[in-house]
C-alpha cells in the first residue's frame, strides 16, 4: 500500500481557474491522495465552488476559513491533513498528471524526505515564458550545502509547489504569516533536518502567470514589502551561514548585495530618504560590506559597480536613471 499523500491548495477568489488547478490533481496517476482546499474568505464564488468540486471526488476535502493569506492557508492546511508526505499547489496553477508519482518514485529510490521537480511559467496568452530555474540534465541527490549554495546564487528552486516533502520536516515548524518569500526563510530551516533532496528532469509544475494574483500582485506596497522581506532573509541567512556552512560565506555576501540592489532599484525614490530606517539600514550595510564586496570572488565586476554606485549615492542613481528612462 502505498503511502497518503496531502495536497494542500489555498484558495481565494480565483474561481475562473480553480476547476483546472483541482482535476490536474484528480488526475494523478499516485491515486492515494488526500485534497484540501483552504478557501480563505472568498467573495467571487469560490468558497461554494470549492464545496461543488468535494462532490466530484471523495479525497477533496474543503476547510473555509478569514481571509489570513496563503501562509496561514497553508499552515490550517498542514494542521488538518493525514499524509505521510505533503504537497503545496497555488490554486491558480496546474500540474502534469504524473508528478507526484515521479516524486514519491524519487523519493523511495534516493531515501529521501523531499524530491523537486521543474516547473515552468505561462502567462494569460499562453506563452511559455523564460524558465526561473533549470531542471537537472538527469535526476540526481543534491546535497544540503549545494543546494543552500544554488538558492543563495539564485539558481535554485525555494518553491514548495515543487516538491513533494516527509510530514516530519513540519513538526514544531510552519510557513510564516504575513511575510511575501516565505518560502525560502522555511525551506532553510527544513534543510537542517535532512542530508539533501532529490531533483528530478522535466517540468511537471506549470506556474499560471496571471497578473493581479495572490502571489504576483503588482502594487508599490507590494513590491515594498517583497524587497523588504527579501533584505530581511539575507540577513537571517548570513547569519546562518556563518554558524553552519562556512564555506559559503562568499556566496551569501552575494546573495545579501543582490537582494539589497533589489531594495534599492525598485523602492519608490519618494522613500529613499533619511526618515526611512529600514533605507537607511540598508546603505549602511552596502557602505559598510563595501570593501568585502570589492575583494568577492563570487561577485562579477558588473556586481560591484553596482554596489559601489549604491553605496554611494543610491537616490542620486535612481534619480539618474529615472531622467534616461523618460
Amino acid at each position: 500500500m502505498t503511502p497518503l499523500i496531502s495536497i494542500i491548495v489555498p484558495v481565494y477568489n480565483i474561481f475562473e481557474y480553480l476547476p483546472r488547478c483541482v482535476h490536474s490533481i484528480t488526475a494523478q496517476t499516485y491515486e492515494n491522495l488526500e485534497i484540501l482546499l483552504v478557501d480563505g474568505g472568498s467573495t467571487d464564488g469560490t468558497d461554494k465552488l470549492c464545496d461543488e468540486l468535494a462532490k466530484e471526488d471523495s479525497r477533496i476535502k474543503v476547510f473555509h476559513k478569514e481571509n489570513g493569506g496563503s501562509s496561514s492557508a497553508r499552515n490550517l492546511g498542514i494542521a488538518k491533513a493525514h499524509g505521510e508526505y505533503l504537497g503545496f499547489v497555488d490554486s491558480d496553477d496546474f500540474v502534469e498528471p504524473d508528478m507526484y508519482e515521479r516524486l514519491y518514485v524519487g523519493i523511495v529510490k534516493y531515501n529521501a524526505k523531499m524530491a523537486q521537480i521543474g516547473r515552468d511559467e505561462i502567462d494569460e496568452q499562453g506563452n511559455k515564458l523564460p524558465n526561473i530555474c533549470e531542471p537537472p540534465a538527469e535526476d540526481e541527490f543534491v546535497g544540503k550545502e549545494d543546494f543552500l549554495k544554488e538558492l543563495l546564487m539564485h539558481r535554485g528552486d525555494c518553491s514548495f509547489c515543487t516538491k513533494l516533502i516527509h510530514r516530519e520536516l513540519f513538526q514544531d515548524r510552519e510557513f510564516p504569516v504575513g511575510k511575501l518569500n516565505e518560502d525560502f526563510h522555511l525551506m532553510i530551516e527544513l534543510l537542517a533536518d535532512m542530508d539533501g533532496l532529490v531533483s528530478l528532469t522535466g517540468q511537471a509544475y506549470h506556474v499560471f502567470y496571471r497578473i493581479g494574483s495572490n502571489s504576483r500582485k503588482e502594487s508599490r506596497e507590494h513590491f515594498s514589502r517583497v524587497y523588504a522581506d527579501s533584505v530581511e532573509n539575507a540577513e537571517w541567512v548570513w547569519h546562518l551561514v556563518k554558524l553552519k556552512y562556512p564555506k559559503l560565506r562568499p556566496i551569501a555576501l552575494r546573495f545579501g548585495v543582490f537582494q539589497r540592489l533589489e531594495y534599492l532599484l525598485h523602492i519608490p525614490i519618494s522613500q529613499m530618504n533619511s526618515e526611512n530606517r529600514e533605507y537607511k539600514s540598508i546603505v549602511h550595510w552596502m557602505r559598510k560590506y563595501w570593501f568585502r564586496g570589492i575583494i568577492n570572488p563570487v561577485l562579477t565586476g558588473k556586481n560591484k559597480v553596482y554596489h559601489t554606485l549604491f553605496a554611494i549615492a543610491p537616490r542620486e542613481i535612481r534619480e539618474i536613471h529615472k531622467r534616461i528612462k523618460k
